[in-house]
């Protein structure tokens, strides 16, 4: 019966230490996640300001080229420019647009990571009163085999004589 005992034990730790290693491992998953996400917007910060860069040079060449034709930076020199520029603030918008996106995709992920860890610890205990309950009724059986568990020879005898001198 001790061996039983011992092996159960043995198992529920196991699960046990199962179920928290399988948690941590989601958990750095959320964690991978959320760092992802950050850098999602640390790469939108250069991206902007590359950008920015080169449209300063586009609207640089735009002027010049419109100067070195001999036409007055009004009317549609202006427009070009202008145009460019509203052109440029859409892109701008897209890119932030796109990158609040892929950040929400990972804060997503970090979440469902998270919810996953959590799951694989509640299976781990659900395992574990499994293990329980098998172990308990592993002893019980064993434990029927002997006088334990079982009224002793005495008092069955005790009862039969009773119901016999009853009977008379």
């Amino acid at each position: 019966m001790a061996v039983v005992g011992a092996l159960g034990a043995a198992q529920y730790q196991q699960q046990g230490a199962a179920g928290k290693y399988n948690q941590a491992i989601q958990e750095r998953n959320a964690q991978v996640a959320e760092q992802e996400a950050a850098q999602i917007d640390k790469q939108l910060e250069l991206d902007l300001a590359r950008f920015d860069q080169q449209f300063q040079q586009l609207q640089g060449e735009t002027k010049t080229a419109v100067l070195k034709s001999g036409a007055e930076l009004s009317g549609s020199g202006l427009r070009v420019l202008r145009a460019n520029a509203e052109q440029a603030e859409i892109e701008k918008d897209i890119m932030d647009y796109n990158a609040k996106i892929g950040q929400a995709r990972k804060f997503e992920e970090a979440n469902f990571a998270r919810i996953q860890g959590q799951f694989a610890r509640q299976q781990a205990r659900m395992a574990q009163v499994g293990t329980l309950f098998q172990t308990g009724t592993s002893l019980l059986t064993m434990s029927e085999g002997t006088s334990f568990g079982r009224k002793p020879q005495s008092d069955i005898y005790s009862q039969a004589n009773l119901s016999f001198a009853r009977s008379r």
